[in-house]
């Protein structure tokens, strides 16, 4: 995949954020979607689709495959499902840069009666595709990737897979959904057991889709276990995807840190397994209120946010599953707050686009924000000035936006160097940016030319 000139985003300081905003559909839903679509008998009607370049891939690999998929608009699908029987790509399916996309996918083409070819950009390239490769093994799949962890491309043989029990080693929602797919296609049982809660979007979808799987819950300890039972057919439905949290993420914590800010958002997912960015929130002092107007599928509703100054806390545990893709703008919000606030026991931010941890505490501390760089996680120690910076991306979506939230609160210009990488899950986030802050004077936040 061609990498297309480098792009540079400038934002000011802001007065203040307030209005209404509706942020586009949520991401791992949107390849779910789509992929559980792709898989059913008979014809799905998508309505929310993310329309961003990772959920793209997916669509994109699954026509290569065989699945017959309308786009009716951006945001609108019409696939008609393969029943199961996809058919072998003639070129190697570029997932980009999703992890979802290649290790979900894995999962399914683990069991196809033909071989296939996932590759991805660079920064995909580098990330350890082991720990679905191992347990895929264990089922009887003939899967390679390159060196010790399995990095792509992944070269896979499908064939004939035999259902296992399995514990997940870390909490890796991914790793869960990709053996929960591979089990569909196995000969007798798959059992997951996750000892930390991850997001359950895939066993929703599998209920949605007509094919709900058998869920043991361990009362003694915070332990699940996921049971599919190989065969299991699956039947189509419409879906209507919801916003995504982990987008709305980035306006929930600049409007919470902001005071006198009142932003609402609308049709926004409420997944209890996604949204503890909110807990946080609210034990740093945060004002919110939380409506649930729809619980059918995947819980969606309204949150409403008030800020006001905030003070340091403590993330770790088992908490951090639930937010470990709002990490970085947690770090952002810890520097705005009053006093340090430790972040630990979320190793997997190294292995994610970038390694997250290095790079916020670096990005950090060109704003003037003092960190402390644990193997783990990170120690900010907020309530110093913020300054303007000129920081990079790390080719990393999250990292380019979680400092663009930053250069809000920060004296002068701020400028984030390499930021296509934005346009791989939120396309339109400059567009939503300038819809709810008011700023200082009429810079407003742009998307300066391509640097050529």
């Amino acid at each position: 995949m061609s990498r297309p000139p480098a792009s540079t985003l400038a934002v000011r300081p802001i007065r203040h954020i307030s209005g209404e905003l509706s942020v586009p559909g949520d991401k791992s839903l949107s390849h779910r979607a789509v992929l559980f679509s792709a898989l059913a008998d008979g014809t799905t009607v998508i309505t929310g689709f993310r329309p961003g370049e990772d959920c793209v891939c997916t669509m994109r690999a699954l026509q290569a495959m065989g699945a017959s998929i309308e786009v009716e608009s951006k945001t609108s699908l019409i696939v008609h499902g393969t029943s199961g029987k996809l058919q072998p790509p003639l070129e190697p399916l570029d997932c980009g840069n999703s992890g979802t996309a290649m290790r979900l996918m894995a999962g399914i083409l683990a069991a196809q009666p033909f071989g296939s070819r996932l590759i991805g950009d660079a920064s995909l390239s580098g990330r350890p595709m082991k720990r679905i490769v191992d347990p895929l093994r264990l089922m009887g799949a003939k899967i390679q990737g390159r060196g010790q962890n399995h990095t792509a491309p992944l070269e896979i043989e499908g064939g004939s897979l035999t259902g296992i029990d399995y514990t997940l080693p870390v909490a890796s929602a991914q790793l869960k959904s990709c053996l929960l797919l591979a089990g569909l296609f196995a000969n007798g049982t798959t059992s997951v057991t996750e000892k930390t809660p991850t997001r359950d979007h895939t066993e929703r979808l599998l209920a949605h889709f007509h094919a709900p799987p058998v869920i043991d819950l361990h009362p003694e300890s915070a332990a699940k276990t996921v049971r599919v039972r190989g065969g299991s057919r699956l039947h189509a439905r419409d879906f209507k995807v919801p916003g995504d949290f982990s987008s709305a993420a980035f306006w929930i914590a600049a409007a919470a840190a902001f005071p006198g800010s009142d932003l609402t958002i609308t049709n926004l997912g409420l997944n209890g397994t996604r949204t503890g960015l909110l807990s946080v929130l609210l034990r740093m002092g945060a004002h919110l209120q939380e409506t649930i107007s729809d619980s059918s599928c995947e819980p969606a509703g309204v949150v409403r946010v008030f800020g006001r100054k905030l003070r340091g806390t403590r993330v770790a545990g088992v908490e951090i599953a639930n937010v470990i893709d709002e990490l970085p703008i947690i770090a952002v919000t810890a520097a705005l707050a009053e006093g340090p606030t430790e972040i630990r026991d979320a190793r997997e931010l190294r292995v994610k686009e970038t390694d997250r941890i290095a790079a916020m505490a670096k990005n950090l501390r060109a704003f003037g924000v003092p960190v402390d760089e644990h193997d783990d996680g990170m120690t900010i120690h907020g309530g110093a000035p913020i300054n303007a910076a000129k920081v990079g991306s790390f080719g990393d979506h999250r990292i380019a936006m979680s400092c663009a939230i930053l250069g809000l609160f920060a004296k002068g210009e701020t400028v984030i160097e390499d930021t296509n990488c934005i346009a791989t899950s939120y396309p339109t986030f400059r567009e939503d940016l300038v819809k709810i802050a008011y700023f200082q004077d009429t810079g407003f936040a742009s998307l300066l030319s391509p640097r050529r």
